[in-house]
């Protein structure tokens, strides 16, 4: 190291202790609470809330740098009060230590004007309806002059860190800097649908999101999902389920996004608590247990949740932004949220997608030869998870095989056959196929891997082993889960000689203290010295494994996560390779019942529309998209 190199650390003689100026206070304060123009229209956007705004309108020049002016038509403030707002600590929001513990308004602390005017010109003008005029607040000069406006206040602020140079040098480019602005507004108005929000740069209006829930008339449900698609697009509705769910005092509700529409990066995952969006690991931790059955590696998934909750039951003053919170109850709020996703995504999209695209028609006539008219014809005696795989079906006296002919008789190929005939025998074709299966009926199998089905909407092509393997990985969970079952545990196979291993203290503690544990996930790992572990049973479906790999990889996952955890998934992995094993393969011949069969077996189970590594067990083409690769209709 050269001898000229200057260290950024050096000792000094000790100071003695003293009160910082408030003008330093004031830096420091403003330090934690602004640190780009978001952060200012973020706090300026949650005073407009507070005092009731419906519309609110953002205009920028320079990303925000040189100025941010917000909008509103909200309550106002009063003349009397004006002189207080950019004094610290200064806020109608709470007036004790009570209040704070129970916060209802998304500002609180009464900082954040008097930490933007510390680091920018800031000017504010507002009126009330009882005040016949509006009034303009300077916040360098304290300078109170009358002005005109309509009911409402404008904050604007100019020049962005004109005190402070140093700071205003780690800025980002102006575009930068507005794609943060509008999401900052973006995050308001995913959650308030009775706000209408404008955002202008540069005098061009660059986004618009108008005010939903006008009137009584429109439900919750429908307003939030109409502003969703506003905000995030409608491919965000068409991709994602609803989520609606209580747990004890927590309320969950929203729209996660359907495996398929998980992205790389985690940019569409908002949480809000309360009304105020937030990054919380406990949310968030939450939301991606639940996609663990169905969403494999590092793919992110995407999703908009609303939590509500007892105010009193959440610390929202915790973090100088309040984008963070603390729960009293964490593992409740936990619960409450991977349950809501994980019920979500279990039910399969085949029945709801012929419930949404498809208007009904009557049912069809009790006396029709179609081999799907009556539903649960397969015996019970049946099972997928047998490890014959006998996948013959039977219904009553006659094979499906049989009704499927009787039925093909209603399609006559011969040209003479009147156009009108053709027409209403394929109305009745559709009618039948849409009310009894929404994945349809099997018409051939192509390459031993895939089913092509017909449905109303069009072709419905299924990978049958992934299918399968997603039905089988069901079942055996619900086999292990039932009360029934009592204390199951996955069969173990002893190990002829022992593998062992050099272990850490902590893993012969974790060894020692999990013994149980262990055994449930068919493992038998017992101290063979002060130093040493040794495996002497593994589970049977991994007896050809790495034993010692196996055993350092559950008991790392014991020594930092909760052993219901731990088990929980391990147990997931173990089913899952099981099914894997145990589903039907690629290149074997199967026959239209069996076909059929499977296809009623995803349509009754849940998660089916994606196999135990995450990748989709069934596409539907519609006609339309069949019909645009033919060229039809030009």
């Amino acid at each position: 190291m050269s001898s000229n190199h200057t260290p950024y650390f050096t000792s000094s003689p000790r100071a003695s202790i003293r009160e910082l100026p408030d003008e330093l206070i004031s830096q420091i304060a403003a330090g934690e609470v602004i640190e780009r123009p978001a952060a200012v229209v973020r706090e300026l956007l949650d005073n407009a809330l507070d005092a009731g705004a419906t519309q609110i309108t953002v205009r920028l020049l320079a990303g925000g740098v040189r100025s941010i002016r917000v909008e509103d038509d909200g309550g106002g403030i009063p003349r009397d009060e004006l002189p207080m707002a950019f004094k610290r600590h200064a806020t109608s929001k709470i007036t004790s230590l009570t209040d704070l513990e129970s916060v209802g308004t998304m500002g609180f602390r009464g900082e954040a004007l008097a930490a933007i005017s510390s680091v920018a010109d800031t000017a504010l003008l507002s009126r009330t309806a009882s005040d016949t005029t509006a009034y303009q607040l300077e916040s360098l000069t304290g300078e109170l002059t009358p002005a005109a406006r309509a009911q409402g206040t404008t904050v604007e602020v100019r020049e962005l860190f004109f005190s402070t140079p140093a700071r205003r040098k780690f800025l980002k480019k102006d575009a930068t800097e507005l794609a943060h602005c509008i999401d900052a507004v973006r995050r308001h108005a995913l959650v308030r649908t009775g706000v209408g929000f404008a955002i202008w740069h540069e005098g061009k209006l660059v986004e618009q999101w108008r005010q939903v829930a006008a009137n009584r008339a429109v439900s919750q449900a429908s307003s939030t999902s109409q502003r969703l698609s506003d905000v995030l697009g409608e491919d965000f509705i068409g991709q994602s389920v609803a989520v609606e769910h209580t747990h004890g005092p927590v309320r969950v509700h929203g729209r996660v996004g359907i495996p398929d529409a998980a992205r790389s990066r985690s940019d569409q995952q908002f949480a809000y608590v309360n009304g105020r969006f937030v990054r919380d690991k406990v949310i968030s931790h939450a939301a991606r247990a639940a996609y663990e059955d169905v969403l494999h590696g590092g793919r992110q998934p995407v999703y908009v949740l609303y939590v509500e909750i007892d105010p009193t039951r959440v610390d929202v003053n915790v973090h100088p932004t309040k984008i963070e919170v603390r729960f009293r109850d964490g593992r409740e709020v936990h619960q409450a949220v991977r349950h809501a996703v994980e019920n979500a995504l279990a039910v399969p999209r085949s029945s709801q997608g012929a419930a949404l695209l498809n208007a009904p028609v009557a049912p069809p006539s009790p006396v029709d030869n179609h081999p799907f008219s009556e539903p649960n014809t397969q015996p019970e005696q049946m099972q997928w998870a047998q490890t014959a795989m006998n996948l013959g079906v039977t219904t009553g006296e006659h094979r499906v095989s049989d009704k499927l002919a009787d039925f093909e008789a209603m399609w006559p190929v011969r040209r003479e056959v009147p156009s009108e005939r053709m027409r209403e025998a394929q109305t009745t074709r559709a009618n039948l196929t849409e009310n009894i299966w929404p994945l349809g009926r099997a018409v051939a199998q192509l390459h031993g891997v895939y089913i092509l089905a017909e449905n109303a909407q069009g072709l419905v092509i299924v990978d049958m082993h992934a299918a399968h393997e997603r039905i089988v990985y069901e079942r055996l969970k619900a086999q292990l889960e039932s009360p029934q079952a009592g204390n199951a545990h996955i069969a173990s196979q002893p190990l002829l000689i022992p593998a062992t291993f050099a272990a850490s203290p902590q893993e012969v503690a974790t060894a020692e203290a999990h013994v149980d544990t262990l055994h449930t996930l068919g493992l038998e790992v017992t101290p063979f010295s002060p130093k040493t572990l040794a495996v002497r049973a593994v589970p049977t479906s991994l007896f050809h494994g790495d034993a010692v790999e196996l055993a350092r990889s559950v008991l790392a996952e014991l020594g930092t996560h909760d052993a219901s955890t731990v088990i929980q998934r391990a147990r997931n992995e173990l089913l899952g390779t099981m099914a894997c094993h145990g589903a039907v393969r690629a290149n074997r011949k199967l026959t239209l019942e069996e076909m059929n069969a499977l296809l009623r077996q995803m349509e009754e189970t849940d998660r089916s529309d994606q196999c135990n590594h995450g990748r989709p067990t069934w596409r539907q083409m519609s006609v339309r998209e069949l019909d645009t690769l033919f060229m039809r209709g030009r």
